[in-house]
């Protein structure tokens, strides 16, 4: 089930216990059965006006707000601020409740809505310190110019909230009046910043990575950890950027430069940090880093499950490749399934440009956020990617009371108290500790507290004396210009001023493309990426070593970029950047393993050969490409199997002719699918120490820290898995295919050994293990799908539920038929194009999503098409609620207009708004 949303997990007490009372309190407002709703008036309380007028305080002038068939606003107005004042009274109406809750979390204070249990993951934000840095941004660092937007909006906002009872604003505020006297505090700027440290929260790299190798430690040994996680495959997936270097003169990086195919510049085989040795003294960091993976799961991931899977697309083709002769230019970024979706479709035009109201942008943004994320002007169009940099790393402390030490000295803590609100209970006091390098995370766990006698360095360690924590250093919790950055995309009108407010987009870091009327693309990896001084990100560092601390951030003008490179075309899909081999500074040494990648590069010069032309149409198709790139790998060797079992073999006989495509009603791709998950699960998941395996995944095995033969003294354990289902391992991603690729080669292999059990033998092959596989499939299918593989179909495994954020997400029947819903049955997949992905370690849901899609036609703005997963709307009856849903499950676009003309023609409701 997804959990990755903006409230916490259902597996915390505290928080059942209060969705319980919750349920009867809907169940109360619902009225008898079903049918009876909230209550006729309750509901529609809180629906906004869309027609007609309404005065508005602190307008200048009068703004017009024109909705289209599904709700999505376009609003003109005379100048800047009176256009951002628009947007927060606008956003307010449609989507408060959600900018409420999300608004709680980067603040840490959750508890203040929903009771005591929040208090674990509020004191692990506070200890973060999200809202503080975003206050200190606000203060310190952001332009007057953005403060004056960010005002604006927040007056907007307020201006809704103004004489507004919360039940009149939200229905989900009459369920919590019944619960708790909560009550709605204006808005304020700093509550739109802070919903940046969330969006770099879960677009921070390899943090997860980072724990996953010092957990595996436990139960392997450094090569197999290092054949879990291989290099990237550049002779295989091709990098962003094609080609270029820095220039060692000028310290910038030139896009038409090559490097030399001897050269080796990169620094990124030092070591990594304290990897454990696999023995019993590893133990206390192994439970310290299991503890911290565990509080990690109980943190909303607001924009998906973090780690491998979570990515984007984008790509753009210039005009020669194209049936318009104007680039096109498509992004689909793959986040959780939120609902309502986490974008919000909207226009901001001044009615006319000019030097004080510079803005005609349209697009995608945050509710809760001004400005335009992803979108266009009137010349320029840009998409987003995540770029996955390595921005965090974890430093293994050793603490005492006094400090922690540094160069054999100790340096003392830097505190702070925070002071916890709870909603029905009494004030919660925490103390939030830390060291050089950043907040002391291990602190925001009772089983960490106790934990820090041993450390997985041997030798190297110091004194172990009381112990060890773990802490953070991540580039976000430094004030940046981001919130600038967004402005100045907005109103870019070239290149030169598009990589200008790049520069200032410094977390979270992202693959920004771009491309113009003047028939112009281009690429720009930007962001604040840290230069280590030893060391390569991989694994915890000693941090009483200051040889292990960051030495700075690359230069902007280092980092790589392209401008009508030849090939005409340019592709984002969390790939690498570029050849590490040959590129000076280290990005990261976990990216996405290119898999989408390099389908669409297949894809674009499939259609181009020949003097093939792209049009919009293509694009489209190729967002909802679904081929497996594994079952390309895999199938031919399952067909080849010998099935003795006429069940299996039935199964196996769904294979034969199989195009690798995903499509909702592929029996093949379902089976295909589930053999894929029981290859994973028996060559890697159960050889995985417990604290990487899911909740529920249990098997026998022997104790780590066993020595000698299985006997009396040294006997197999029952051990079951610990991590929540979206997060385990090994998650099938494209990670996987690179890990599985080589060993396909080996009819023998460590990887390919598994005990036998009472109804199986033990496997020592590849086509031992395959047949297994096959075997274990056929009969999970059986128990999910019924006997008659003529009716299984990959949709009916692979379902979406879309879950309101908070209500929504636990308790039975009323709070399911209210706020919820769905299920709808997907195609694509994991690493697909069509990326609805799944975890095979946790079961075939779908857990991330492509959140919006759209592609532009630029230049002939009013041709370009979008979609949003769910719909304008927050409210849970609203007729746009999820009124997008079903055409996006489909693949399905819709008009986007933009220019005046075609917005008219569009429109269904106009509001004014008057001073």
């Amino acid at each position: 089930m997804p959990s990755n949303t903006t409230a916490p997990p259902a597996k915390k007490k505290g928080r059942r216990a209060r969705l319980i009372l919750l349920v009867l309190v809907l169940a109360l407002v619902a009225g008898v059965g079903y049918g009876g709703y909230w209550g006729v008036s309750t509901v529609r309380a809180s629906f906004p006006q869309t027609t007609g007028e309404i005065r508005l305080d602190k307008l200048s002038g009068e703004v017009e707000v024109k909705r289209d068939a599904n709700g999505v606003p376009q609003i003109y107005a005379d100048n800047e601020s009176d256009l951002f004042r628009a947007q927060g009274y606008v956003q307010a109406q449609d989507r408060f409740y959600e900018m409420d809750v999300r608004r709680h979390v980067t603040a840490g204070r959750l508890s203040e809505m929903f009771g005591e249990g929040q208090v674990e993951t509020d004191s692990f934000l506070r200890t973060l310190g999200w809202r503080r840095v975003a206050q200190e941004e606000y203060d310190k660092v952001l332009s007057a110019e953005t403060k004056k937007y960010l005002q604006a909006y927040a007056e907007g906002v307020n201006a809704y909230l103004k004489d507004r009872d919360p039940a009149d604003i939200s229905v989900e505020y009459a369920a919590l009046g019944f619960t708790n006297d909560y009550a709605i505090e204006p808005w304020t700027p700093v509550d739109s910043v802070a919903w940046l440290k969330a969006m770099a929260w879960d677009l921070r790299g390899n943090m997860q990575d980072e724990i996953d190798r010092s957990l595996m430690t436990s139960r392997m040994s450094a090569s197999q950890i290092k054949q879990l996680y291989p290099e990237y495959p550049y002779a295989l997936h091709q990098p962003i950027v094609g080609q270029g270097a820095v220039d060692e003169s000028t310290g910038k990086f030139d896009p038409k430069a090559r490097a030399g195919e001897d050269d080796d510049l990169t620094t990124g085989e030092t070591e990594g940090g304290v990897p454990g040795s696999g023995s019993s003294d590893d133990l206390g960091t192994q439970s310290q880093l299991g503890a911290l993976s565990e509080v990690l799961d109980g943190i909303p991931a607001l924009l998906g499950p973090n780690g491998n899977g979570i990515g984007s697309n984008s790509w753009v083709v210039s005009g020669q490749y194209t049936t318009s002769g104007k680039p096109l230019l498509a992004n689909d970024p793959h986040l959780a399934p939120q609902l309502p979706s986490l974008w919000y479709q909207m226009g901001l035009h001044c009615r006319s440009v000019s030097a004080t109201c510079r803005y005609d942008v349209s697009g995608y943004t945050f509710s809760g956020m001004p400005g335009v994320i992803i979108g266009h002007n009137d010349k320029v169009a840009w998409g987003l990617t995540n770029l996955g940099a390595d921005v965090t790393d974890l430093y293994l402390e050793r603490i005492g009371p006094d400090g922690y030490l540094v160069d054999g000295k100790v340096e003392p803590f830097i505190t702070r108290e925070e002071t916890i609100k709870v909603a029905g209970g009494s004030d919660r006091k925490i103390t939030v500790r830390s060291t050089g390098h950043g907040p002391l995370v291990s602190d925001r766990s009772s089983e960490l507290e106790k934990v820090g006698q041993k450390a997985p360095v041997g030798n190297a360690a110091p004194d172990r004396g009381t112990g060890y924590g773990v802490s953070l250093q991540w580039t976000a919790l430094q004030p940046g210009r981001s919130m600038d950055a967004i402005f100045a995309l907005d109103r870019a009108q070239d290149f030169e001023e598009f990589r200008a407010a790049a520069k200032n987009f410094e977390v979270p870091s992202q693959n920004l493309i771009y491309a113009d009327t003047e028939g112009h693309i281009g690429y720009q990896s930007p962001g604040k990426i840290p230069q280590r001084s030893k060391g390569d990100g991989t694994l915890p560092a000693p941090g009483w070593d200051s040889t292990y601390r960051w030495k700075g951030y690359i230069p902007f003008e280092q980092l790589p970029y392209e401008y009508d490179p030849k090939r005409g075309y340019i592709v984002t899909a969390n790939q690498a950047v570029i050849d590490s081999r040959t590129y000076p500074d280290l990005l990261t040494k976990d990216w996405g393993y290119g898999s989408r990648s390099q389908r669409i590069n297949d894809l674009i010069e499939s259609k181009t050969k020949d003097g093939g032309k792209i049009s919009s149409d293509d694009m489209r198709t190729m967002q909802t490409d679904n081929r497996s790139e594994i079952a390309t790998l895999l199938n031919p060797l399952l067909l080849k199997i010998d099935i003795s079992d006429p069940s299996v073999r039935e199964a196996q006989k769904l294979l034969e002719g199989w195009d690798y495509t995903q499509e909702p009603d592929s029996a093949a791709a379902a089976y295909f699918n589930a053999v894929w998950r029981n290859v994973l699960k028996l060559s890697f998941g159960n050889k995985l120490p417990k604290e990487l395996r899911a909740e529920g995944d249990c098997i026998n095995v022997r104790p780590a820290d066993a020595t000698g033969p299985v006997d009396e003294q040294n006997k197999l354990v029952r051990e079951c898995g610990q991590r929540d289902a979206d997060s385990a391992q090994p998650d099938g991603g494209d990670r996987w295919y690179e890990v599985v690729r080589p060993l396909l080669k080996q009819e023998k292999s460590e990887w390919w050994v598994t005990p036998g059990n009472r109804t199986d033998q033990a496997t020592e092959t590849r086509d031992q293990l395959l047949a297994r596989a096959m075997k274990d499939a056929r009969w999970e299918l059986t128990a999910k799908l019924g006997k008659d593989v003529s009716t299984w179909s990959w949709g009916r495994l692979h379902q979406l539920t879309l879950k309101n954020q908070t209500l929504g997400t636990a308790g039975p029947g009323v709070v399911q038929q209210l706020l919820n819903r769905g299920p709808w049955n997907l195609g694509g997949g994991e690493a697909a194009v069509d990326a609805t992905g799944w975890n095979a370690a946790g079961g075939y849901e779908v857990i991330w999503v492509p959140s919006m899609r759209m592609v532009v036609n630029v230049g002939d703005w009013d041709k370009s098409r979008w979609i949003n997963l769910t719909g304008a709307s927050g409210h849970a009856f609203n007729s746009h609620y999820t009124d997008q849903t079903d055409a996006w499950a489909k693949g399905e676009l819709f008009d986007w207009a933009y220019g005046k003309a075609a917005v008219d023609a569009a429109t269904k409701d106009t509001l004014k708004l008057r001073p």
